[in-house]
């Protein structure tokens, strides 16, 4: 029986929740086609007859030298999940033609561990460029082209990644999903769908706030879940639009979250949401500890 931590890094955007997402068969993790999606750490759990794998989804590997408090908060995520990893599944672009100064600091940082090299999209692109450009860069153990999207390559990359991960009993019972609760996964799904109706920049300066989380299982006298949150917002500009006209974009994500989480759940659901605004947010300490982001 094998049993390890096989910790999924790469590039913003590259596809790495979604493929957790299709490697465990199920709606794991948040995805969203904008870049940093994933902000906290979060590890998922497969398991078959051979292993149980502990992926750990992380952030997309930002600049090195941005000033954000925020993205410096992302970067330590990386590092945690480097830290106790047995191995790196670095998730590529198929359609990748050249390197940024991040693949060169991803490269240095991953280099003392066994790197599985997998190149998402091949539906898309021809992988095999992609996959000889970051060879140059950092030496693997083993590369693959997979499509998240059409489940390509998924059985082969199991089989690839239980062969590098260490000798072990599983560490996590095979009914438990993901290493987390119900009230932060409340969470994400909310923000998923600020991802999904806003566009620009101002879904990246929203955060989720969960006030109150009550579920019927502790609660016995409710008959559905309760669960009331706050959207954070680092300007009024930004928590208009988050509002929209007479209230109509607040009550268009909370009408799609609300169906979500009652899927994830298993629970009807009463959602309550409010827009409020933390001055520059993603720059003060104490907010981003409040909000579950130090």
């Amino acid at each position: 029986m094998k049993c390890g931590i096989a910790a999924i890094t790469g590039r913003p955007n590259v596809g790495k929740s979604s493929l957790i997402n299709a490697l465990l068969k199920t709606h794991a993790v948040i995805s969203s086609p904008k870049p940093q999606t994933t902000r906290n750490l979060i590890r998922c759990i497969y398991n078959d007859d051979n292993a149980q794998i502990i992926f750990t989804d992380t952030p997309g590997f930002l600049n090195p030298d941005d000033k954000d408090k925020l993205n410096t908060f992302l970067k330590d995520e990386i590092l945690n999940a480097l830290d106790e990893c047995d191995l790196v599944l670095w998730l590529i672009d198929s359609g990748v033609r050249k390197l940024t100064p991040e693949d060169y600091q991803t490269a240095e940082l991953i280099k003392s561990y066994p790197v599985i090299l997998a190149a998402n999209k091949c539906d898309k692109y021809n992988s095999d460029y992609a996959l000889s450009l970051y060879e140059k860069i950092c030496p693997c153990v083993a590369k693959i082209s997979v499509s998240a999207r059409n489940k390509t390559g998924l059985d082969e990359l199991i089989k690839l990644i239980t062969k590098y991960l260490p000798e072990g009993e599983p560490v996590y019972d095979p009914e438990i999903l993901m290493d987390t609760t119900e009230k932060f996964m409340a969470g994400e799904i909310i923000r998923e769908k600020v991802l999904l109706f806003l566009r620009d920049e101002v879904p990246h300066c929203v955060a989720i706030e969960i006030d109150e989380y009550k579920s019927p299982e502790e609660y016995p006298d409710r008959k559905k879940l309760y669960i009331r949150a706050s959207l954070i917002t680092e300007t009024e500009g930004q928590k208009k639009i988050l509002i929209g006209s007479g209230g109509s974009m607040i009550k268009k994500i909370g009408a799609s979250a609300r169906q979500a989480i009652e899927q994830a759940t298993g629970l009807p659901v009463y959602l309550d949401l409010w827009a409020k605004v933390i001055p520059g947010w993603r720059k003060n300490n104490l907010a981003l500890k409040r909000l579950g982001y130090s």
